[in-house]
């Protein structure tokens, strides 16, 4: 089970295209509110209905716990303290958690990129507490993953999807979803 958080000013493109990836490869994904209203509105007044409110889940089947960037989205994500606790500990158990443009923010702060390669949008580097910062699209450390922003999300989604299953199966979505061609340009 993967769970992506939404707070008031998430990044759409951020949020949106991973769990897009991740659903035509079959996998499960839950958008979870972190405002206690399940419609959340995005940082360009987009209002997406989450699957279910954070007071309401729990992260023990938890594959992967995600963080799309967006301001104030990334700042409201990192102030919410549950939030904080269940990443902790999740990656605490050595689970994946990914956060793509300022909201490694969060995980800076939380002290899960300390002695890590990361990445993120620039200006947001000195949030990254601990971290080596890479530039680059996205980043891969261990159980850690980072994107730089928007025009990361689809190579930080496959990135992320390359973790959870068959290659074979990546391969054909990038394909599917024209990418592969999109890069060939």
């Amino acid at each position: 089970m993967i769970y992506e958080f939404l707070a008031t000013g998430f990044e759409e493109v951020e949020a949106l295209i991973p769990v897009d990836v991740f659903r035509r490869a079959g996998l499960e994904v839950r958008t979870v509110s972190v405002t206690g209203k399940k419609v959340v509105e995005s940082a360009h007044g987009v209002k997406i209905e989450s699957d279910i409110l954070f007071e309401d889940a729990n992260f023990d089947d938890a594959d992967l716990l995600m963080l799309p960037g967006g301001l104030p989205g990334s700042t409201n994500l990192r102030d919410h303290e549950g939030l904080c606790n269940a990443l902790i500990a999740h990656a605490g158990k050595g689970r994946k958690v990914a956060a793509i443009c300022a909201a490694p923010m969060v995980l800076g702060k939380l002290g899960l990129l300390k002695g890590r390669r990361a990445t993120c949008y620039p200006g947001f580097e000195s949030q990254m507490t601990g971290a080596e910062y890479t530039a680059e699209l996205f980043t891969v450390d261990g159980n850690v993953t980072t994107g730089e922003g928007p025009a990361a999300a689809f190579p930080y989604a496959y990135a992320l999807l390359e973790q959870l299953v068959d290659k074979k199966v990546v391969d054909d979505i990038r394909e599917g979803m024209r990418f592969n061609h999109l890069m060939a340009r």
